[in-house]
């Protein structure tokens, strides 16, 4: 399976992280979403020219949720990461639910006002404190964000948390979540090195597209 993908992205690297749970050894290909051939190359398979999009055997997937659940629904016999059972499964997609409509939806429209203005407005610091705040109940209210074990909804949530780091969000008052944060991390042997490799690369991308923003 071939992935066009970019690291610094956090749907990529939700997508990363799922195929390494999963033991699925992906032909990642880096594409570079501001170089014209990148992206020729990308909406030949896809015309939004997207990333992630996967190329599974010529079929093709893009938006990193449909990848996620395609990866489950094809390897995950078991439903460890996106369990079977219709109470526990409905949760997990509540979960990723609020992921993209609210959490990360926010998460991104900050990085957009402080690459602006260098600065959060009043009416998006709400917003986000209100979907931190939420996530925070979520986390703390069983062992991980949807069920007793690891599941695509952390996995999803894990992603938009650290982009916080992107506009050096202050996360003090979330103890909750700083500690399930550690608790998903774990899941993950390797995580460390892959945590150095998006820093690296966001650093690098920051650099060249947007260097008023302090990262």
């Amino acid at each position: 399976m071939e992935l066009y993908s970019d690291v610094i992205s956090p749907p990529c690297q939700n997508v990363l992280l799922v195929a390494k749970k999963l033991g699925i050894t992906l032909n990642v290909k880096k594409s570079d979403i501001h170089d014209p051939a990148d992206i020729a190359a990308l909406t030949k398979l896809n015309p939004q020219h997207t990333i992630p999009t996967l190329v599974d055997d010529g079929h093709v997937i893009w938006e990193s949720y449909a990848i996620a659940l395609y990866l489950v629904e094809k390897y995950d016999q078991d439903g460890v990461l996106y369990p079977k059972d219709p109470k526990v499964r409905s949760v997990v997609n509540q979960r990723l639910f609020f992921d993209i409509g609210t959490l990360y939806k926010n998460v991104l429209a900050g990085i957009d006002e402080m690459i602006a203005d260098k600065r959060l407005s009043e009416e998006l610091e709400r917003k986000l404190q209100q979907a931190l705040d939420l996530t925070e109940k979520f986390v703390t209210e069983r062992p991980f964000i949807a069920a007793d074990h690891l599941t695509l909804a952390d996995i999803f949530v894990l992603g938009s948390i650290t982009t916080l780091e992107w506009i050096r969000y202050d996360l003090e008052r979330y103890p909750g979540i700083r500690s399930w944060v550690k608790k998903v991390t774990a899941e993950f042997p390797d995580y460390d090195e892959f945590h150095k490799e998006i820093r690296k690369e966001s650093k690098k991308y920051i650099a060249t597209h947007c260097p008023d923003l302090e990262y």
